[in-house]
């Protein structure tokens, strides 16, 4: 089995601890693994802009690293801004998700730049505002923004009720773009066929990578394709039970207990950085 050769980490619930901050223990084991040649990527929802600043925490502006940011529909190298891949939602798909979402009473949002545009103000709004940063803007006649293009769309609302409503988006858009939660009351519509799987193994290809030599770790949905498409896939303990299922390894730590610094010394820096590689047992177990 290939040692590891790239880490991908999403951010919130994840790297990210409940107050958004990255431990020193954390960020010290993974400017440890890059010393040793392995590639960095964070791999978020959060658009360029929220992620910059964990991006400089980790001192990736000073040397090579990627960033998948709108959950796979921009990759952007850290140490140049320059960004090597970028996909718009197919503008019908979009109008047509906005108009469906609209019409049975949900909000909607979108991003651009450093900015949070929402069709109307709502308390998941003001959530995702204090968690990213970004500035909250209501636009009046949101419809002829989403006409005009957008990487994605976001439809927050009780869970409960969000579920029905991606049922009846699944139907009207089919394969035109992609669905999935990123957190329970966050609904996503990305450009069809794209998500963090996707971008990650754009991102092997450009570096000649092996998927097998690649550690990914996540905790909910938007991850599940990027988990699914490591050699070794890893869920934290915190995260979806979804997720938990198709995963290689469960964290025994939570994001705010080192869990992805327990998986990097043990595979990284540990085991691994002498050639070891996937449990016998294969996807959903956990380790003791």
């Amino acid at each position: 089995m290939n040692s590891i050769r790239m880490i991908a980490l999403d951010l919130d619930d994840t790297l990210l601890r409940s107050d958004l901050s990255i431990s020193y223990r954390t960020r010290n084991a993974i400017k440890r693994a890059e010393s040793l040649g392995i590639v960095v990527v964070l791999a978020s929802g959060r658009i360029p802009a929220a992620m910059d600043q964990f991006a400089r925490l980790l001192g990736m502006h000073k040397r090579p690293g990627y960033l998948i940011c709108n959950n796979g529909t921009i990759i952007r190298e850290s140490h140049t801004g320059n960004i090597l891949y970028d996909k718009k939602i197919p503008p019908e798909a979009a109008l047509i998700a906005y108009d469906l979402a609209a019409a049975e009473g949900f909000p909607v949002q979108l991003y651009e730049n450093d900015i949070m545009y929402v069709s109307r103000s709502n308390e998941f709004a003001d959530y995702d505002q204090k968690i990213t940063g970004l500035r909250q803007v209501v636009v009046e006649n949101f419809r002829a923004m989403v006409a005009a293009g957008c990487y994605k769309l976001l439809i927050p609302g009780d869970p409960m009720i969000l579920r029905p409503l991606q049922n009846l988006l699944g139907s009207y858009l089919g394969k035109d773009a992609t669905l999935f939660t990123s957190k329970p009351y966050f609904l996503e519509i990305l450009p069809p066929g794209v998500n963090k799987g996707t971008a990650l193994e754009q991102i092997s290809r450009i570096l000649n990578i092996d998927r097998e030599s690649v550690l990914a770790i996540g905790d909910s949905m938007n991850d599940e394709a990027m988990i699914r498409w490591a050699g070794m896939g890893v869920a934290m303990v915190n995260g979806d039970e979804r997720v938990k299922s198709v995963a290689d390894l469960v964290t025994e730590h939570s994001n705010d207990d080192e869990g992805v610094v327990e998986i990097i010394e043990r595979y990284v820096l540990g085991k691994n950085s002498s050639g070891a590689g996937l449990p016998e047992d294969g996807k959903g177990s956990s380790y003791g």
